[in-house]
């Protein structure tokens, strides 16, 4: 048998750390877990939203979106929500991803598909905390391409306001449906 040097097989397992730990990407590369909206809601209470079952889809005249929902959401949904009657309960977050369409002309149909990044909105059930807006919190944070990096929406961005309770006067159309407006949509 051969004999291995001890340094040998420590500078090998350096090397190979290294290589690992290249390939590992930040936790927080854009820095949007740090993010708030006026009133506390923070893009780190939506972690993993990334990897959220899809809702639905969506489109109108400026976007395509996925709404995706974390395991309390798609619970309810699968209960019958909204059709049973019965509010989402507390801790059911969901998160609706925005993109400007492109079409994507390699494709048969040329379908539209998602183009450049545009903001993600969020809802997260919390009676308690949210109790003057039926309920629920929201936020919004808009995507700027050229720096990579996510921001809290402004009064600019959006007609409603930009704080935690800022999608509640348009929600407040579906009250009956404890303010969510999407189905879930069949497969």
């Amino acid at each position: 048998m051969r004999c291995i040097h001890k340094a040998h097989v420590a500078t090998g397992l350096v090397a190979l750390a290294a290589i690992a730990n290249a390939q590992v990407p930040s936790r927080d590369p854009e820095g949007k877990y740090s993010l708030k909206v006026p009133g506390g809601l923070a893009f780190s209470e939506f972690n993993g939203y990334e990897h959220w079952e899809t809702i639905s889809i969506s489109q109108n005249a400026r976007f395509i979106a996925v709404i995706l929902g974390n395991k309390t959401m798609i619970d309810a949904y699968k209960a019958g929500f909204p059709g049973n009657g019965k509010q989402v309960p507390d801790g059911a977050r969901m998160a609706k991803i925005h993109w400007e369409p492109r079409r994507n002309d390699a494709a048969p149909g040329q379908p539209l598909v998602p183009g450049t990044l545009h903001d993600v909105d969020f809802m997260v059930k919390d009676a308690k905390r949210f109790a003057d807006s039926g309920g629920w919190g929201y936020a919004v944070f808009l995507f700027d391409e050229k720096s990579g990096e996510f921001r809290p929406g402004t009064l600019t961005d959006a007609r409603q306001g930009n704080d935690a309770k800022c999608g509640f006067a348009c929600h407040t159309v579906v009250k009956d449906r404890d303010y969510v407006f999407t189905d879930y949509a069949g497969r």
